[in-house]
């Protein structure tokens, strides 16, 4: 395959006088064009002057664009999985599912936005002889807030990335979109905004609609948070980064939404009759949940919280001899593999902290570890919640339900959180729900929090540090609601009204 490295700015393939080598695990790399202020402004601009035209198409027009946007990623379906292969070091299978992951969300969304729901369309009618005074007519409709920035995320090249969950969501809502492509995948995601682009000339959509810049360098990020056209921030990748991101967009002259998903442990809780009745079953599917992709993904589950007896010594041996059959896996950049092995030698050195399996990890290659801590440890140090992104889990062994409730309530914000139980665990269940959902976007029983399930009911953010704003979800048809506001008019004429509201 031969590509252009170049950004898409409104329709146009534009270069920049710097470039940055890819980093692929196989092949060739690629020069890619650096992104620049300059560039970001131009794409702002353009989305701006898109956004009257496009937050005025109907329902209708905008599902038909992303329908179209789904049949061009899959008419380059095999494109995708060989350049993402060699991007990335994902298997061929694992992509091949994200393909479908990302398609079927845009699809999902434009059957969701037909339906019209979304709108939550309200009609106050006019009382005009109310006493003591008369009711105006009022309408109430949701919006689309203005032009979206989004950034693609390392870990998944596809399904949150360039055509992924939040420009999905915000191109549904009404809003352009300007992405900033990941310095790990840039040919993934140049092949993706070709389809998005043939979609926009099949449909006949504003050219500014959607825009795609490389990195290269942390110019390209803090110049798309701050330009003062973008009105909300679409992010997933890590706290420091993110919270970097967060705090330029609190301090801008106009303070805009930023939506970040920025790490999580996703801890699960194993209670007592469960254990008793399946510790070794379940140490089994926790080993193969927690190096899944390896261990590189969001809902990854590190922290195992369980109470000390003879089951716990049984799941943690079960859990080790399966980790220890589980073969070295490619992680998806350098930076990463070396964050996972600086966080698994922090985390070990820790006071309180014993080595269950250690690992030997070289280059980009990443191996299970398994340490194992006290409740009163865990809860003393806050070192131990950090999350170490890739196959590392963590088992706190408390002395009883209590000192389990107590290590609940330490936990940060999460996106899950997991009740391993059985009918006999009912009462503990009970007493660990209340913590668990303030804790959570969403409470699992008796399942692996990897997978998200891409449909109406699904919430995939959390408290802080999970996400930015405990009220959304990056994941799921509410998504959508992150880029939208609510607008009254009070006694509009027939004339003027939104197309939806008549």
């Amino acid at each position: 395959m031969t590509f252009q490295g170049k950004h898409l700015i409104a329709g146009d393939w534009v270069g920049s006088d710097e470039t940055f080598s890819s980093q692929p695990v196989t092949g060739a790399p690629i020069a890619v064009s650096k992104g620049t202020s300059a560039q970001v402004d131009a794409a702002a601009e353009a989305a701006e002057a898109a956004f009257p035209a496009y937050a005025a198409t109907t329902r209708e027009e905008r599902a038909a664009f992303l329908e179209a946007i789904a049949d061009e990623i899959d008419a380059r379906g095999d494109a995708l999985t060989e350049i993402g292969t060699a991007e990335t070091g994902l298997p061929a299978g694992r992509l091949e599912g994200e393909r479908g992951r990302t398609t079927g969300q845009l699809r999902l969304f434009a059957a969701h936005i037909r339906d019209g729901a979304y709108l939550d369309r309200r009609h106050d009618e006019a009382l005009p002889d109310r006493a003591p005074l008369p009711r105006p007519d009022l309408r109430m409709l949701q919006r689309p807030i203005g032009p979206v920035a989004v950034f693609g995320a390392s870990n998944f090249p596809l399904a949150f990335s360039t055509a992924g969950g939040d420009t999905a969501s915000a191109l549904a809502a009404g809003c352009p979109v300007v992405v900033k492509g990941h310095e790990a995948h840039p040919g993934t995601a140049e092949i993706v905004a070709e389809a998005i682009h043939a979609a926009i000339e099949a449909t006949g959509m504003p050219a500014g609609t959607f825009s795609m810049i490389h990195g290269g360098s942390h110019e390209v990020g803090g110049a798309l948070v701050r330009h003062p056209l973008i009105k909300a921030v679409g992010f997933t990748g890590s706290l420091r980064g993110g919270k970097a991101l967060y705090d330029l967009c609190a301090q801008r002259p106009e303070p805009i939404p930023f939506f970040g998903e920025l790490g999580s442990i996703n801890p699960m809780f194993l209670l007592p009759a469960a254990m008793s009745a399946r510790a070794e079953e379940m140490a089994k599917g926790w080993a193969g949940s927690l190096t899944m992709g390896a261990g590189q993904f969001c809902t990854n589950p590190g922290a195992l919280v369980l109470i000390e007896g003879a089951e716990t010594e049984a799941f943690l041996a079960a859990a080790k001899e399966a980790l220890e059959a589980t073969a070295p896996q490619t992680m998806l950049t350098e930076g990463i593999a070396d964050a996972y092995r600086a966080g698994a030698k922090t985390l070990s050195s820790q006071s309180g902290v014993q080595e269950v399996m250690t690992s030997s990890c070289d280059q980009r290659n990443a191996a299970p570890y398994l340490l194992r801590t006290t409740g009163s440890a865990w809860m003393e140090n806050e070192t131990l919640g950090h999350e170490v992104f890739g196959p590392l889990g963590i088992a706190i062994v408390v002395r009883d339900e209590d000192e389990m409730l107590a290590v609940a309530k330490s936990f940060a914000g999460q996106l899950t959180a997991t009740l391993m139980m059985d009918e006999g665990d009912t009462a503990l269940g009970q007493r660990l729900l209340p913590v668990l959902e303030r804790m959570a976007g969403r409470v699992l029983a008796n399942g692996f929090p990897t997978g998200v399930e891409v449909c109406d009911a699904m919430v995939h953010g959390g408290p802080y540090p999970a996400s930015t704003n405990f009220g959304a979800t990056s994941v799921g048809t509410m998504a959508i609601r992150r880029f939208l506001r609510p607008v009254c008019y009070q006694n509009l004429p027939e004339a003027l009204l939104p197309q939806d509201l008549k």
